[in-house]
Order: C-alpha cells, then structure tokens, then sequence
C-alpha cells in the first residue's frame, strides 16, 4: 500500500475514571428456545454452511444466542421516542451495533448469519494466540513456517532466515493483515492444525457458536463461517488485552526488512514503513478517518467480500459495529456504512430498547443460558412484551464522530458477581494511545 494521502487527527479524549472505580455490570441476557430453556440446556453449534460462497437469502432460522429477535432474518430495531431512524441505503448482508460496555445490541439486520469472514477471523486469531507469547521473543523463519499460504494472500513481507520479534510479528498482522505472520505465529503455536483447533475452543469459550475456523488467516475454505455476532463478540473480547487495543488502533510502524551484505562484507538491515488497511482508521484513499475510531479489523477475500469490525467512543460511550458483505460495489463502501450505523448508534444511545445482548463467555457466566437475563425475556422483548418497530417503521431523525475506547475485563472479581455478570473495567491508556495515533 502506498504511504498514506492524508490522516484526520483524532480529537484526545480525557477519561474522568478513578483506579478504582468500575463500569457498570452486565447481566447475560437473552433466551434460548424456549424447549431448550426449560430443560437447562444452553443452545446448540449449528452446523456449518456447506459452501463458502452462501446463498443470497440469510436462513429463515438462525442461532438464538444473545436473544431470540436476532434469530429472525432482516432488521432489528426497537426504536423510543426521539430515536432516529437506521439509514435507508445500507446493503451489507449482515451487520450489527451494540454498546461494546453493556452489551446492549441496539440494532441488527441478520445478526447471526453465517457468512465467510475474510480477515476479520485474524480478531480471534490474535485473541486466542496473542497473549501466549512476550512481545520481545525473537523467532528465526524457517521454509515450513510459511508452507500452505493462500495464493493471492496478502502479505506483509516475511523472509526465510530471518528473525523477528513476536512485536513485529503481530504488527504484520494488524496492520498489513499479512497471512505470512499469521502462519509463522501458528508455527511457533504448535501448526496451523493446533492454532485452528485451539481458536475453534476459543469461539466456543466466546459462545461464538456461528464460527467455524478453517484457516487462522481467514483465507477463503470451505466450510470457514462466522457472523456479525461472533466478530462482535471476537472484538469485544480482544480488546480486553492492552497489547489487542495497541496493535488494532496503530496507523503506521516500522517493519524489519532483509538482511544484506554490502561491498566491505558488512552486513545491514534495513526497515520499512507500513500502514493499517483499516481506512476509518488512516483516513486514505479520499476517506476521512471517523473521528473516535480504534480498530478493530478488516477483510476481504472473494468469497467473504468485504467485511469490517470497527470500535469508536463518543462522549464517554462506546460502540461496536460489524459489517458484512456490501452489496454496492462502491469504493470503500464497507467503511462508509459502519460510519453510517456508528453515527446511528451514537445518536441512537438511551432512545432505543436493545435487541439482544452480547453475552459474556462461558467463564464469566455462571449458569445463564447463552444470552438469558433474569426475566427470562430475550433481548429486552420477552414473551408479552411489545412487538420492536422495524427499521421502516420507526419514527423519524437523524444520525452523527468521537475519539477511541475499548475496554477490559476484570477477571478477579468474577466470583463477587451474580450469576452471569460480566465486569467492565474501563480504564484506559488513552493518552498514550492518542498520542501514538498522531
């Protein structure tokens, strides 16, 4: 990728959070089937699709995890007084919003439809190999190390008998989405075989029930699936590691180049620039940076299209947005609709009632159903409640950037909490962040 046009400067964002001080706790919510809840079970894995390349139309039923209104196909929106309505000329074939803090799940079209993912399956690939290894460990390439990449992959320049540390390795992955680091990663991991094995227990652990991993890169395979859900899900839980939160917000690095002998017989290694491909984050290509962006990851494959997992903040809220394949074949359309649903969301926030929950993995809930609240209701509209609105039939306003959060789990106090309560701890490094951003 050619060095970058323009950057929008993010405006710095002063958080108030004492040490000690938590954000509020969420209640897992959202029922199973209603068979499955009375006899205690939690929700089964569906099978995968039998193609990589789906059919137009999303199933008529789809998982019930997080709430049974995000099983239903189409939009998803239970739209207040006040609220504005969803943009009219989105054409993503699945895409979500939700509170990446509570959980809430403000709006969804096709929540759980299991698409290939592309690139965005590297969130769980980093979520489940990231924290294995220091970021000083050096690594010497072998030939195996960089045996079954895809063609066509991309690529962020690995060399056979070269060392690298575990730091550069993962900012290939990040930034340059590169398959190469990928691979030499899983080498170092155990193989490609025991890194996929070990993120198929890991989307288990997330309750992503959707993902089916293939490939660590998230190169087109057969059978390879995952949804808006799940990305959601993959995001919110790798955002909890400081290194994840670096990594995915990081516009630009250094990468070691080759090693080389000059004339005298001394030998040099140079280095060169690369840049993040998440446009909303380096603002390039005649695309304006979103202003509150920090990461999270994007993708694109053939079969997959283009999808996107982005996470802004805005006036101490933050928000979470997965896209999946645009129908428009616009430039950049998958980063100009996550704009359009951020700036939904944000005008959106406490003027709608959720339609689902994030819920929280299985070792932060202790006996809740995948997505069951106290109530028993599924996505805040249990039995009885009111009908949510659609998109088309909600009432009419509109939407509008912010400057970029995450957030972290506190994993200590776990067994304080009530059954399936999931801790947020939101203090963040965001000066520093800020300031590598510029």
């Amino acid at each position: 990728m050619p060095a970058m046009k323009k950057t929008a400067k993010p405006s710095l964002l002063v958080t108030s959070a004492t040490l000690l001080s938590f954000s509020l706790a969420l209640a897992a919510t959202a029922t199973a089937p209603a068979a499955a809840a009375s006899a205690g079970l939690t929700a089964d894995k569906p099978k995968p699709s039998p193609s990589a390349s789906p059919s137009a139309t999303p199933p008529a039923d789809m998982s019930t995890v997080g709430g049974a209104l995000l099983a239903r196909p189409g939009t998803q929106a239970n739209l207040g007084a006040g609220a504005p309505v969803l943009p009219k000329d989105l054409s993503a074939r699945s895409w979500i919003v939700a509170d990446a803090e509570s959980g809430d799940v403000l709006a969804s079209h096709n929540a759980h439809w299991r698409l290939p993912p592309a690139s965005t399956l590297k969130m769980l690939f980093a979520d489940t190999v990231l924290p294995k290894f220091p970021k000083k460990q050096k690594h010497k390439v072998v030939p195996s190390d960089l045996a079954g990449i895809g063609s066509g992959s991309s690529m962020v320049g690995i060399k056979e008998d070269e060392t690298y540390t575990v730091h550069d390795l993962w900012l290939g992955v990040f930034l340059r989405s590169g398959n190469d680091a990928v691979h030499v990663l899983s080498a170092m991991n155990g193989g490609v075989d025991q890194t996929v094995d070990d993120m198929n227990a890991r989307a288990e652990e997330l309750q992503a029930l959707d993902t089916t991993v293939v490939s660590p890169d998230g190169y087109d395979q057969k059978h390879q699936v995952s949804s808006a859900y799940d990305l959601t899900l993959f995001a919110r839980s790798g955002l909890q590691n400081e290194d994840f939160r670096e990594y995915c917000s990081t516009v630009r690095a250094k990468f070691p180049g080759e090693t080389k002998k000059n004339k005298k017989g001394k030998t040099t290694r140079g280095s060169f620039e690369i840049q993040n491909t998440n446009r909303l984050l380096t603002g390039d290509y005649g695309l304006d940076a979103y202003q509150g962006i920090a990461g999270v990851k994007n993708g694109n494959t053939t079969n997959a299209g283009a999808t996107f997992t982005g996470v802004a903040e805005r006036d101490g809220r933050v928000l979470l947005v997965t896209v999946m394949n645009p129908e428009k074949q616009e430039h950049d359309e998958v980063y100009k609709e996550t704009a359009k649903l951020l700036d939904w969301g944000f005008k959106a926030s406490g003027k709608v009632s959720p339609v689902g929950q994030l819920v929280p993995p299985k070792s932060a809930d202790t006996g809740a159903q995948p997505g069951a609240d106290a109530s028993g209701e599924a996505g805040g509209s249990g039995d009885g409640a009111t009908k949510p609105k659609t998109a088309s039939a909600a009432s009419k306003t509109d939407g509008s950037g912010g400057a970029g959060i995450a957030l972290a789990i506190t994993g200590g106090v776990l067994a304080l909490l009530a059954a399936g309560v999931f801790l947020i701890n939101r203090r963040w490094p965001l000066p520093e962040l800020m300031r590598r951003r510029r």
